[in-house]
């Protein structure tokens, strides 16, 4: 079988996401299957060129997994004609000047979100993007969860009846990292908290929220966000205690169209008693479901229990029983599903609708909550005007 080779570069990808999720288990697994399958048979090969600030740590990546290609030097690598693509994975604040240079060097971009720490910023990329006729996409990997697919699979079928309203509960205890108490380094990155370098749970989750929202449950009409820092002081990787200047935790309400009701806990300051670290609960007329990023289960109306207050007798009702699960459907790689329809973008087989205006609408929820928590009231949300 005929193979066509495609170029990436890929920025940023020392870190944990860039490693696991995008070089690991998408672009290197897609060269392990013999790459994309296209319409006229051909299977398109992607072939990466490593690119980071460190050359120790992206020539340590490459030998890891026997990549040929990496290096240094973003502005030879813009400069090739032979690597269509430009993908970025680096910190937010870095991404949109990186973006605009792979643009003006007429490259194809993808990357990761949220694409700037400004809504004008995000609108501005989109439309470089579209005067250059570049092609371009967002990562919005949380729609290709195995659970979430099965919440859209139930709301297909009309399970719910009319949806009421939906519950998130994202986050974990992310450990300070203060080595003299002896706790176990911190899980994220330190600059995470630090507001001028583009932290806060704020920005990072509430782009997510929105794609989740819009595609799934309605699109999202007004916020009423509050942020909190509960975390005064962190320990950065060497070691170093440090103030923490941006929101570790964010309680957002939204009214999204159809009037339904979505509230999302999001925090790296809460210990997970549920059974996933995001849990989305769904209740319709019909019917509810509650899905993590695997599982999915549901009760129908039929099987919902008639519980009645009672506060001086042990709980009769279990709860948990009445439930059923979504059946498996061999569900892939939710970032390696979003790549290889980008990769079909790219070869001109099929439209891409997750590029860089539903990137922007994701900047503009989050700008709109930090506004909404600092002003102390409900935002409306005005549509895009690119």
């Amino acid at each position: 079988m005929a193979q066509k080779r495609i170029g990436i570069i890929m920025n940023g990808v020392t870190g944990r996401m860039g490693t696991n999720q995008h070089l690991v288990r998408s672009i290197l697994e897609i060269r392990k299957q013999g790459g994309v399958a296209l319409k006229d048979g051909t299977r398109l090969m992607p072939d990466p060129i490593l690119i980071g600030r460190n050359a120790g740590k992206v020539a340590a990546l490459a030998g890891r997994y026997g990549i040929e290609r990496h290096g240094t030097d973003l502005d030879q690598a813009l400069a090739s004609r032979h690597d269509a693509i430009f993908f970025d994975a680096a910190s937010t604040q870095l991404r949109p000047k990186l973006l605009q240079r792979a643009i003006a060097a007429g490259k194809h971009v993808y990357c990761e979100k949220p694409v700037s720490t400004t809504l004008a910023e995000a609108v501005a990329l989109y439309r470089a993007a579209k005067k250059a006729r570049v092609k371009h996409g967002v990562v919005q990997d949380k729609l290709w969860l195995p659970g979430l697919l099965k919440l859209a699979r139930l709301k297909e079928e009309g399970f719910f009846g009319r949806i009421l309203s939906v519950r998130g509960e994202f986050g974990y205890w992310v450990f300070e990292g203060d080595p003299q108490q002896g706790q176990p380094p911190a899980q994220r990155p330190s600059w995470n908290y630090r507001k001028r370098d583009g932290g806060g749970i704020i920005l990072d989750m509430l782009c997510h929220w929105r794609y989740v929202l819009d595609n799934l449950f309605g699109e999202v009409k007004a916020v009423s966000c509050l942020g909190a820092t509960h975390i005064p002081f962190r320990w950065d990787e060497d070691g170093r205690k440090y103030r923490a200047t941006a929101d570790d935790a964010a309680y957002a309400t939204f009214r999204l169209a159809g009037d339904v009701i979505a509230h999302f806990n999001s925090s790296w300051t809460v210990r997970v008693r549920r059974d996933d670290l995001l849990t989305l609960q769904v209740d319709g007329t019909k019917g509810s479901a509650v899905a993590g990023l695997r599982r999915c289960l549901f009760q129908s109306y039929g099987k919902t229990p008639k519980p009645v207050w009672n506060p001086d007798i042990p709980q009769p009702i279990d709860f948990y029983a009445g439930w059923d699960e979504v059946p498996d459907a061999g569900y892939d790689n939710a970032f390696k599903v979003q790549w290889e329809l980008f990769l079909r973008h790219v070869a001109g087989e099929i439209p891409f609708r997750w590029g860089l205006l539903e990137g922007a609408k994701g900047v503009q929820l989050a700008e709109l909550g930090l506004k909404s928590w600092k002003q102390r009231k409900w935002i409306d949300i005005p549509k895009l005007k690119p």
